[in-house]
């Protein structure tokens, strides 16, 4: 019977959510953006005039940065579980940027 527990217990652990395992994720602009919600590259970003943030577990940390920039423009910094990435990989982030795309890329997301 305590066998059947601990493999149960297991088997449970190893269906846990997504979620659970999902990267946080934050950008500041270039341009800022009016608060709202905007998608790109299949993660819901959360706006405001301070920053982007968005949370998955779905997608690597590059394409993310670029789908962004080349919704709402220049990316000015991004951070991933607390490491920013560094200049070098936001001069690749931002070869997508649209010029002044931020403001007219929440909107049209609401």
């Amino acid at each position: 019977m305590t066998r059947n527990f601990a493999v149960a217990a297991v088997l449970f652990a190893a269906m846990a959510p997504v979620g659970a395992n999902a990267a946080t994720y934050s950008a500041k602009l270039a341009t800022p953006v009016a608060a709202g919600k905007l998608i790109a590259n299949d993660i819901r970003w959360s706006c405001g005039p301070d920053a982007c943030r968005g949370s998955t577990a779905d997608a690597p940390a590059m394409a993310l940065c670029q789908g962004l920039a080349k919704k709402a423009g220049r990316v000015d910094s991004f951070v991933v579980n607390g490491r920013a990435f560094a200049a070098a990989e936001l001069d690749k982030c931002n070869t997508h940027a649209r010029a002044s795309a931020g403001a007219q890329a929440v909107a049209s997301a609401n």
